[in-house]
């Protein structure tokens, strides 16, 4: 199959590396000629993988229109409140029987829109074969070609088979599940968790307050999905429970990283600035509290690490207020 891959930060190009490795005819649509350049030159990606070598066949390409000749699979991989933008732009050279497979986690802020609302707004054509793909998956491991497993959500249940089978592989494992909200929300969500993980690691609460953390956050994940439609049985899966203690609690978590700087008193704009890769659930938080108030669901954790975002309490003040909220049946 040919299959392009938008986005050159990490993760585009660890999925980039894997699909050209299993042998599929795979472009690399990035921004930036003098990225596209060494990733051509030199197979590595040294602003993003820095030290790891990519295989050979990956080609990287900054010609949108070479990049989306005749494509078979569209892999988005771009961060979530870029991607409107990044598809309309490629929206009039898409071909129409390509699938578009998003790789990237989040909720849109400014419409509070998930990404397969995203691109049926911008890739009407295509959107019918929408599918998104999610799980725990640290794209340094994955170019390292160390076991991963991930769920691929799409609608149409054939599709997802086809899709399962072109882009799984003996260290890539890939399963199909037709819940898409699920799917979705899933690996949206646990990205806000990971935040408040490591804002508890940040202030050494202990091992008790991560589990009942990670615990608690798989509640309200299942929660909003549920009033989403999607299936509780999913958010025990890989985009649910798989992927939120993976970032929860491993080191290579950008946005674990953000809630541990968080709880030594650093400003998010100091974070930001610091931060050479986009840690997605610092806007997720904002519009998936919002998510949640537009369907009167409730989701504490959710809200607690928004105001820690925005530096509307200290840290002790939001532990204690989780910590003393109203007694209930679990």
């Amino acid at each position: 199959m040919r299959i392009t891959v938008l986005g050159g930060g990490s993760w585009g190009t660890a999925l980039a590396h894997l699909f050209a490795r299993k042998g599929h005819e795979l472009i690399l649509h990035v921004r930036d000629s003098a990225l596209a350049g060494l990733i051509n030159s030199k197979h590595e990606n040294p602003r993003y993988l820095p030290g790891l070598a990519l295989c050979p066949s990956l080609r990287a390409s900054v010609d949108e229109e070479e990049a989306l000749r005749g494509t078979d699979i569209l892999v988005i991989a771009v961060p979530c409140q870029f991607m409107r933008e990044a598809l309309r732009e490629i929206a009039p050279r898409l071909p129409a029987h390509a699938v578009p497979v998003c790789a990237s986690k989040g909720v849109e802020l400014a419409t509070i829109k998930r990404m397969s609302q995203v691109v049926a707004d911008t890739l009407p054509d295509q959107a019918e074969r929408y599918a998104i793909l999610s799980g725990p998956s640290f794209a340094r491991e994955v170019v390292e070609e160390k076991p991963t497993a991930v769920v691929l959500g799409c609608a149409d249940a054939r599709i997802g088979e086809k899709l399962r089978e072109a882009l799984s592989c003996s260290v890539f494992r890939v399963y199909s599940c037709t819940d898409v909200v699920g799917v979705e929300l899933g690996g949206a969500v646990k990205n806000i968790m990971a935040i408040a993980a490591g804002f508890c690691d940040g202030l050494r609460l202990g091992d008790n307050a991560r589990a009942a953390l990670i615990t608690r956050g798989l509640a309200e994940m299942s929660r909003l999905g549920a009033a989403l439609g999607a299936r509780p049985a999913t958010f025990m899966g890989l985009s649910g429970m798989g992927d939120l203690v993976l970032t929860c609690t491993g080191d290579l978590s950008r946005n674990r990283q953000v809630g541990m700087r968080l709880a030594e008193g650093q400003s998010m704009e100091r974070i930001a600035a610091g931060m050479h890769m986009v840690a997605e659930g610092v806007k997720t938080t904002e519009a998936v509290r919002e998510l949640g108030q537009r369907l009167n669901v409730e989701l504490p954790i959710t809200c607690a690490v928004a105001r820690l975002i925005k530096a509307e309490a200290t840290p002790r003040e939001l532990v204690h207020e989780l910590m003393t909220r109203a007694l209930r049946e679990e």
